[in-house]
């Protein structure tokens, strides 16, 4: 959601204030990767493990491991970003006039919406831990659109600039990792890594690098079965959600919010390439691991 709502916002920031747009994609991308880590429905693979991995307290067990560590990350981005785009922290930044509002129906329309969303984010954070209500994410998306479906006259221009091509890389991207997991082939190589498996090093690993090939939600959807099968501890969970989470600062495709970012701000003319995100991403990366890492062997 932030991922979709951020990239024009940022761009518009970046035309406004005469800032280079990759500086503000990649912070971006950066800041979503790293800020969801600590919460459980910060990502929807947080989200797989706190309800598939049996973790207790999900809330509350998420920030205790992952918390400290995560602010210490976003600082290192930070860090990271003045390093490589020094010359742009320096300079004086000119503002240009605003923008002007040209649909006030579709804008008081997208306010109605965008409060239900905050709403139901609230009472859907009360309540998948705490009661048996069903009341699932899918919910959430459809009835924040509804104001904008059901009343706009540009529903239909609305519904056909909706990022189609991502949903069904991301679609394709799940339907295979269910094949491979019910084909069994996975489950054959299990026993070759046995216990250690359960080691924090050898999670995060797997996790950044796999990803990178994958995506990070599909390696969870796939690799959580694994995971559950040698009864992994709360904190291997949370070296995995850690792990498949920051895989998105190394190489654009280890994370889903990634690919929305890029593919929306290739819509409006502007980009980040592989190269260039990775000259960022892997030293970031890096520091990330080691980072979790000292804080999650000293839980």
């Amino acid at each position: 959601t932030v991922a979709i709502i951020g990239t024009p916002l940022v761009l518009s920031f970046a035309e406004r204030h005469d800032i280079q747009p990759k500086l503000l994609l990649l912070s971006l991308c950066f800041a979503i990767t790293i800020g969801s880590v600590p919460s459980p429905i910060g990502n929807p693979q947080n989200l797989l493990i706190a309800t598939g991995g049996n973790i207790p307290k999900p809330f509350l067990t998420f920030l205790k491991y992952l918390a400290l560590p995560t602010a210490v990350n976003l600082l290192l981005a930070y860090l990271a970003l003045k390093l490589f785009f020094r010359n742009d922290f320096k300079k004086d930044l000119p503002e240009k006039p605003g923008y002007v509002i040209k649909d006030h129906k579709l804008a008081l329309l997208s306010k109605v919406s965008l409060i239900l969303l905050i709403a139901l984010i609230i009472v859907k954070t009360l309540t998948v831990f705490k009661t048996d209500l069903d009341f699932r994410l899918t919910y959430i998306s459809i009835i924040s659109a509804l104001p904008v479906i059901l009343f706009s006259p540009r529903r239909f221009r609305i519904l056909k600039n909706i990022n189609w091509e991502t949903l069904i890389f991301f679609i394709a991207l799940f339907i295979l990792m269910g094949a491979v997991w019910d084909s069994g082939v996975l489950q054959s190589y299990i026993p070759r890594f046995g216990a250690d498996l359960s080691s924090v090093d050898l999670i995060l690993i797997l996790s950044v690098s796999l990803s990178q090939l994958l995506s990070n939600v599909p390696f969870v959807a796939l690799f959580l079965p694994v995971a559950n099968h040698l009864g992994l501890t709360t904190k291997g969970m949370m070296a995995l959600a850690a792990g498949s989470t920051t895989a998105g600062n190394l190489l654009i495709l280890g994370a889903a919010s990634n690919v929305i970012v890029i593919q929306l701000a290739e819509r409006k003319g502007k980009t980040i390439t592989f190269l260039e995100f990775a000259w960022v991403g892997i030293p970031l990366t890096i520091l990330n691991m080691i980072v979790y890492r000292i804080f999650l062997t000293l839980m």
